[in-house]
């Protein structure tokens, strides 16, 4: 499976920066493989060394000094292979595992740079948060992966043509072709099931049965849930899990703004923040805040108080909210089964674009469900999960901030009709 990550790990290996590299994610979204991958392909042998599998003897390496040529020595010794500067790729996985590991990273960075080094982890975010790390600032570089976006996704199913097709007609602005169009359509139903995690789309793709990708969903949020208990304190750990579990009602909302007494009536903000965070630091969810104002930097307007959270990944959230797959693909879900489904999609492709999720609100009733800046300008985008494409927010925004052009994502074919580019959901990921 291609991954976008292939190319951050190739100009980081060519960059010459010599700091390690910090890869994090949530579990499942495929670090391990791309890290193995890249090692199998760029250097002459790969030293894989996981924390949290053999505890005992590797924190016992990093439990005296920190001096490098001592732990290379032992971690060849360990590992029965040579580590050679520039020839051998060293993994630390699941890193947030053992503090001493993390801390080298600055000894290596400083004292060894000729030694190339990947660190990953699935809740490295929430290691580095806890009081306890001393995390080398400056001496790593830092790069998040994300569950397979729709072009990864499509290029796993083997549909390199149709990749290039929709990519050409983004380009020029002219229509997809009716029979590249319809199967664009169906795939994304498909996504909108599946998801992007690597080992549910490999397990869909060899048994071609959604009763499978459900069971191995169930797995992933159920890990998750007992990374919560391992991680994080008991009361923490309920809430974190509240949060999750009731994500469903929170975007099925006609207002999808986060409410804390959708979790329980009595719910107040100063009791889930931790949680929250947690979650976030995680990669379990994604978080779109509220702008005030349609200016750059965007960062400068944020309401912090207000913003909204998705699921990291779509298909979970199908799995989460209970709606039955042969639906989405015959696309008879609810409307709002519908919607939330496609605002969620949305978010998790701007985000593994690189794109900050903002989304903006007039003193009325007009709503943006996201906007984002392209070159000079602060872009909205609508997003419609149907053809039916009426609204009255994007005029709204129009009026008030005169963008270049306005965006709406929707089942419609390619098009640009009165400022607004009209631009099919299966192609997101082009922006």
């Amino acid at each position: 499976m291609k991954r976008m990550i292939e190319d951050k790990l190739n100009k980081w290996k060519v960059s010459g920066s010599r700091k390690p590299l910090l890869l994090m994610g949530a579990r499942q979204v495929g670090k391990t493989y791309s890290c193995l991958e890249f090692g199998k392909n760029n250097y002459q042998n790969v030293v894989y060394l996981n924390f949290e599998g053999d505890m005992r003897l590797l924190h016992d390496i990093f439990r005296e000094d920190l001096e490098p040529a001592r732990i290379v020595q032992e971690l060849s010794y360990y590992s029965k292979q040579a580590i050679i500067p520039e020839k051998t790729l060293i993994i630390f996985d699941e890193i947030q595992a053992c503090e001493m590991a993390l801390n080298s990273l600055k000894y290596f960075c400083e004292n060894a740079p000729q030694y190339n080094i990947i660190a990953a982890g699935s809740l490295l975010g929430i290691a580095i948060n806890r009081g306890k790390y001393s995390f080398p600032v400056g001496k790593v570089d830092m790069v998040t992966m994300y569950p397979m976006s729709f072009d990864e996704f499509l290029y796993a199913c083997g549909k390199d043509l149709l990749l290039e097709k929709i990519k050409e007609s983004f380009s020029s602005f002219k229509p997809l072709s009716a029979v590249y169009h319809e199967e664009a359509l169906s795939l994304y139903h498909s996504y909108l099931v599946i998801g992007g995690y690597p080992a549910v789309l490999k397990t869909y793709l060899e048994k071609n049965d959604f009763n499978v990708v459900k069971a191995q969903q169930a797995n992933i949020a159920n890990a998750y849930i007992a990374d919560m208990a391992k991680y994080s304190t008991p009361n923490i750990t309920i809430k974190s899990t509240d949060i999750f579990n009731t994500l469903p009602a929170q975007l099925a909302k006609e207002n999808t703004k986060f409410r804390y007494n959708i979790i329980k009536s009595s719910a107040r903000s100063k009791d889930y923040e931790l949680s929250l965070q947690w979650l976030k630091a995680a990669n379990v969810v994604l978080e779109s805040i509220k702008a005030t104002e349609a200016k750059h930097p965007l960062s400068v307007y944020q309401e912090i108080d207000s913003f909204k959270i998705y699921y990291s990944d779509v298909g979970l959230l199908s799995y989460k909210a209970g709606i039955q797959p042969q639906d989405v693909m015959s696309n008879i879900s609810s409307d709002r089964a519908r919607g939330m489904l496609a605002e969620n999609y949305v978010a998790q492709q701007l985000v593994a674009a690189g794109y900050p999720l903002n989304y903006w609100q007039s003193s009325g009733t007009a709503e943006i469900d996201f906007i984002i800046r392209i070159d000079d300008s602060i872009i909205p985008i609508e997003v419609k999960s149907a053809d039916n494409v009426r609204s009255r927010s994007l005029s709204v925004f129009a009026d008030k901030y005169n963008p270049d052009y306005a965006i709406r994502f929707s089942t419609k074919n390619f098009g640009y009709e009165n400022g607004i580019k009209s631009i099919p959901l299966y192609a997101v990921f082009c922006l």
